[in-house]
């Protein structure tokens, strides 16, 4: 992995599998959990490789309260309310009376706790829908042992056991605690889908009044006794590190406390967040910028040039024989597609606040740790590391995140913090400003992606090669980096004949996971080049489309229905459509883009989406996440480049890397296929699909190909 930012390495330790377990609730009530394993190839990307075993509780309490205490964070994807959902429909929960608290790190209950990969709801579907189940029947077990009748003529119905044959009722809170002494059962079926009466239902969100009125607490609000504030002085060229600083004038500036050295920068600490941001403004820093100080975009544009020029090198799928198929083929399709560097931007900048407890003799005993992580157990053993400790004396207390976007699944800030804590001795505050999140960032891969194809008779692709340039990052097979071929590698056309190779790409910009990692990009690549097969051989790209996947009924699926509601063929006139498919983190997707160009503006007006995401446990969160994700999406495609210069970073904040506005968002229309199938996931299966739908429109309006984001205006010419 090309991540340089920091010198502490993240190490997970291996997670044991467990099974059920149970702990005593006390006066609380009943408190179940379950372990379950279940292996996650993006996991891999720590080493060594951990076992993923989710886990979840419930706490009833005696004031009826059911309290869902979810291992998974929430970083706006609506997974504590979903998560809630399937646990409180299997126990019969009444809806009103469901809370939810974030877990603490505990590897002994919750095994790896991470969110990434659209995998909670995917991961959780069974356990919790089994816990549940479990503990409604311990529920009922305790109330018939009260009542001294048979289990079996029993039934519950939102937060009570009922009995039948008198109308006698017992609230679960009334049982809890002589649940909570019953073992265990074995055996207990789920739920019908068909009884469910919480899943699949557009209930209000568990953090939306919160939120609402601002009492919701994000990362960046921490506070703690005691506390100082720091900003960090990083190289400006990643890799680089510091030769020598003078912090006589910071030291003049008022509220400035100390100033200290760490492995990543200088860290300027005070008694406000303003005065830290004076300090550092004048401290005097030399830096040894290292070996990516000459590091810039074209030339990093030449290296990925060359490499897909070259013969095919790691192949990552092989169908067929390509090579073979195009090389006795007289005609050949070739393009040259290109994606830039994305930041992550979140509205929240990464931020960490970190304690470090000692004894009587000031020896470090344990720390403390508040940050909005998408991976907490990687950022207690982070934490463990820079303190010194072992992972067990850190406590991670999980806040809600303004945005995550798969940025804070790395942890380097929260490894920072902790090292800024020791050397400052006092609880420390770490923010970002924006210009430090844009510049420290640790990005979404450049890539670069060159495509040859011969039809067959039929104009349907005989062979199709894809050479793959970027970054390697994210899990590897066989030595080609799973996640940089993710869009390509997974394709569901048929296509007999198929050869994509990773060629390399190495660059020294850190790189990590960006929202549909691997397919944000290739996706873009992918369906922009089906279109110029379909060009060539003299079709409407939604019927090629419908040829190449009648193998693929879910995915087909989705495309006859986003074209269908679209009115595809019948746009508007003056206004045309593109079209684009894949098949991601479970689930199938589709969208139809319409656009306009006026005066040489680019107006994109809708997109229209069709998605099957198996079976739906919130309808109006999976809208919310399939037009989120597409506008992200759309951002990056109309929008964002992170551009390099003399190894730095050109852009600082939102003037020269800019996000749609209200006044650019187009209207949006999904369409969601019921399914019974297991749950897929949704926050990430729309971003991809927005650049190549848009710039397939944008060819239908102009007959120009757009083969590089961001599609810029002065490009529609």
């Amino acid at each position: 992995m090309s991540t340089v930012t920091n010198n502490l390495t993240s190490t997970i330790s291996q997670t044991n599998r467990r099974g059920f377990l149970k702990a005593s609730a006390g006066a609380a009530g009943l408190l179940l959990g379950f372990a379950w394993p279940e292996k996650n190839q993006l996991a891999a990307q720590f080493p060594p490789p951990p076992a993923y075993i989710p886990n979840a509780f419930i706490r009833i309490g005696k004031d009826e309260s059911v309290t869902i205490i979810s291992p998974k964070s929430e970083m706006g994807q609506g997974s504590t309310t979903a998560l809630s959902q399937i646990l409180a429909d299997e126990l019969d929960a009444d809806w009103s009376k469901v809370r939810v608290e974030l877990a603490p790190v505990n590897p002994q209950l919750y095994g790896f706790q991470g969110v990434v990969g659209s995998m909670s709801i995917r991961t959780l579907w069974t356990p919790l829908r089994q816990v549940g189940a479990n503990a409604r029947a311990m529920l009922m077990q305790a109330a018939a042992n009260q009542w001294s009748v048979p289990v079996a003529g029993l039934r519950t119905e939102k937060g009570f056991v009922v009995n039948p044959s008198n109308n006698a009722r017992l609230s679960y809170g009334s049982v809890a605690e002589a649940a909570n002494k019953l073992p265990i059962p074995t055996g207990i079926k789920v739920k019908d889908p068909k009884d469910f009466a919480i899943i699949g239902k557009p209930v209000q969100r568990l953090d939306t009044r919160a939120k609402s009125t601002g009492k919701q607490s994000f990362g960046i609000d921490a506070k703690v006794d005691g506390m100082q504030y720091a900003l960090l002085s990083r190289s400006p060229v990643f890799g680089g590190k510091v030769a020598s600083f003078d912090a006589a004038k910071t030291k003049k500036v008022s509220g400035v406390t100390d100033v200290v050295q760490i492995s990543n920068g200088v860290a300027v600490i005070a008694n406000s967040t303003w005065a830290a941001m004076e300090g550092r403004k004048v401290l005097d820093i030399r830096w040894d910028e290292g070996s990516n100080a000459n590091q810039s975009t074209p030339a990093i544009t030449k290296m990925f040039t060359e490499l897909v020029s070259q013969p095919a090198a790691k192949p990552a799928r092989k169908d067929g024989d390509a090579g073979k198929v195009l090389a006795a083929a007289g005609k050949k399709i070739e393009a040259i597609y290109e994606a830039p560097f994305q930041s992550h931007a979140p509205m929240e900048p990464m931020n960490c606040t970190a304690h470090l407890r000692t004894d009587a003799a000031g020896n470090v005993t344990g720390c403390d740790v508040w940050a909005p992580t998408q991976m907490q157990t990687a950022a207690r053993d982070i934490a463990a590391m820079a303190a010194g400790l072992k992972p067990e004396q850190v406590q991670i207390h999980s806040l809600y995140m303004g945005g995550g976007f798969g940025r804070r699944g790395s942890v380097d800030y929260v490894g920072e913090a902790v090292e800024v804590a020791k050397a400052a001795k006092v609880p420390v505050k770490l923010t970002w400003t924006r210009e430090d999140d844009m510049q420290h960032d640790q990005y979404r891969p450049a890539a670069m992606v060159k495509f040859t194809a011969s039809l067959d008779a039929n104009g349907l692709p005989a062979a199709v090669e894809a050479k793959v340039a970027t970054p390697s990052y994210g899990f590897e097979n066989q030595g080609v980096p799973g996640t940089a071929m993710v869009g390509l590698q997974d394709t569901l056309y048929s296509i007999p004949n198929l050869l994509l190779t990773y060629q390399g790409g190495e660059t020294g910009i850190p790189v990590t996971y960006w929202r549909a990692p691997g397919a944000s990009q290739n996706t873009f690549f992918w369906e922009c080049f089906i279109d110029e097969l379909a060009l060539a051989a003299g079709k409407d790209p939604v019927e090629y489309r419908r040829a190449i996947l009648k193998g693929s009924p879910r995915l087909l699926a989705t495309l006859n229905l986003a074209a269908e509601k679209a009115n595809w063929g019948k746009a508007p006139a003056g206004h045309f459509q593109g079209v684009s498919v894949l098949n991601h983190v479970g689930s199938f997707n589709a969208m139809v883009a319409e656009i306009s160009i006026t005066n040489g503006k680019l107006k994109v007006h809708k997109l229209t989406c069709a998605a099957d995401c198996g079976h739906v446990v919130n309808p109006t969160i999976l809208a919310q996440q399939v037009e989120g994700g597409a506008v992200y999406g759309l951002t990056a495609a109309l929008k964002g480049a992170i551009t390099i210069d003399k190894g730095r970073v050109q852009q600082g904040n939102f003037n020269n890397y800019d996000m749609l506005r209200i006044d650019e968002m187009p209207v949006f229309e999904t369409h969601v296929i019921p399914s019974t199938e297991a749950p897929g996931g949704s926050g990430e299966i729309s971003t991809p699909l927005s650049a190549p739908a848009v710039a397939n429109a944008i060819f239908a309006a102009t007959g120009k190909r757009l083969r590089k984001m961001p599609f810029l205006n002065k490009d529609l010419a």
